[in-house]
């Protein structure tokens, strides 16, 4: 898809829910337009409570919108729930392996699920292993495995039924800084290879610099207060620069503490 025809599309949306004292509304996410364009990679940073978890579930379909129009690959993710089989993959915070299933079976579940071959899955399951640097370990079960193992299981996963776009919520926050590096320069290099479209939440700066071409600082409710984009041929002082700007959005949304 072109910019013209993005693979994420958001016009005006907006998202309330009722109080849980049932007195009253508050509004999550406030007339948020955006667009992302396929082989994009786009870090979505803000403070706890702004309203990124709302957005991410209303792309994954799990939130309808309450006014306003939210598309990914021209349909609506809410109510044509199913058309989207296979074709989003999702990276959660905790990793979400099935205990009683081991490496391989884990990575397999999504193929499983699209009722793929047996054989064809297993074959698929093996390779993204391998390329997660995992060969070895297909038969360990979760509890057998570090934390940065288990969240390389769990990106296997996602990318095994090779989907148009990978939704990630936090999936290296969990982990120490430098196992959190290796997955990020992994995850990148993954999504460049194979020319997928991400949306990558982060309340980490650097993380959100490291992973996207383009950063989406939001304040509360979900509004885009600021956007810039980074490239490979961008400066150190240029970094530096962004750094320190988003910082200083970030200290203005006094509403999400």
């Amino acid at each position: 898809m072109s910019a013209t025809n993005p693979v994420i599309r958001f016009t005006d949306v907006s998202k309330t829910f009722r109080r849980a004292d049932g007195k009253g509304e508050f509004i999550a996410v406030d007339r948020l337009s955006f667009e992302i364009a396929k082989g994009e990679i786009v870090a979505v940073l803000g403070k706890t409570g702004c309203g990124k978890s709302t957005m991410f579930n209303i792309v994954a379909g799990l939130l309808d919108p309450s006014s306003g129009e939210a598309r990914v690959v021209g349909h609506d993710p809410f109510r044509e729930f199913d058309f989207f089989r296979g074709k989003i993959g999702i990276v959660f915070q905790n990793d979400r392996l099935m205990p009683w299933r081991s490496a391989l079976d884990n990575v397999m579940l999504g193929l499983q699920i699209l009722n793929k071959d047996p054989k064809q899955a297993e074959d698929t399951a093996r390779r993204w292993l391998e390329r997660l640097g995992l060969s070895g370990h297909e038969h360990d079960y979760p509890h057998a495995l570090s934390g940065g193992m288990r969240q390389r299981v769990s990106i296997a996963r996602a990318f095994a039924v090779d989907p148009e776009i990978l939704l990630c919520d936090e999936p290296f926050s969990a982990l120490d800084e430098m196992t959190a590096r290796d997955l990020r320069a992994e995850f990148v290099r993954l999504v460049r290879q194979n020319n997928k479209t991400a949306v990558f939440i982060t309340h980490q700066i650097g993380e959100a610099m490291d992973i996207g071409d383009r950063v989406l600082v939001f304040h509360r409710p979900a509004r885009i207060a600021y956007e810039g984009r980074l490239n490979a041929d961008t400066s150190e002082a240029a970094r530096a620069g962004m750094r320190e700007e988003v910082m200083r959005v970030l200290a203005l949304d006094r509403t999400a503490e």
